[in-house]
């Protein structure tokens, strides 16, 4: 029997994905300077010096910018490690430290491994959506790694979900396990919204 939620949601990632796909090379680089600079100030702001980010693919609003500089900076950037089970494991990032493909064909850092609960220790959490909405719900790829996480800290800091301009969208279709986030950070602007909880 179909769940109109989950065909609501594939239909819109569908989408997203492909407009995604359609940006330019020059775009894409002028986003990364933006998301680069919106991300520095959000972490100014914060007073965090220590972060959990993700290695961005070719066709997501860049992180590699910020994460190389942040770390130049001395602030500590865990990058997350997908595992079989829907938990995430982590590493510390480092900048000339080796690239590997992951679980679903998603670039992932090569390190020491941290367990799922290294991330407890972050000021800020910044990670990956293919939209959010105006009350902070966010539209994850549908793996649901993100939604375990943040969903199993008993201490949740910000989070702050990395997308572009034209996917803060009035309302994205959810499930009782999907988290809200505090805010986006998109190549232009950086909003902090009011998430409802659950």
């Amino acid at each position: 029997m179909a769940d109109p939620i989950d065909d609501a949601k594939r239909a819109l990632r569908a989408d997203l994905r492909e407009r995604r796909q359609q940006r330019s090379e020059a775009a894409r680089t002028a986003d990364e300077a933006g998301v680069k600079g919106q991300l520095d100030a959000l972490v100014a702001r914060l007073g965090a010096t220590s972060v959990s980010c993700f290695l961005s693919t070719p066709t997501e609003p860049g992180t590699h910018a910020f994460i190389v500089d942040a770390v130049a900076r001395g602030i500590r950037v865990l990058l997350p490690i997908t595992r079989a089970d829907g938990l995430l494991d982590w590493t510390i990032a480092d900048p000339e430290g080796e690239v590997a493909e992951g679980l679903f064909g998603v670039p992932e850092p090569v390190g020491d491994i941290l367990s799922p609960l290294a991330v407890n220790d972050v000021d800020l959490l910044i990670i990956p959506a293919a939209a959010v909405d105006r009350s902070g719900m966010r539209l994850g790829w549908g793996r649901g790694f993100f939604d375990k996480t943040i969903g199993s800290m008993e201490r949740c800091p910000p989070v702050y979900a990395v997308i572009f301009d034209t996917e803060l969208l009035d309302e994205v279709p959810r499930d009782l396990h999907d988290q809200a986030v505090s805010g986006v950070v998109t190549p232009t602007q950086t909003l902090t919204l009011t998430p409802t909880r659950r």
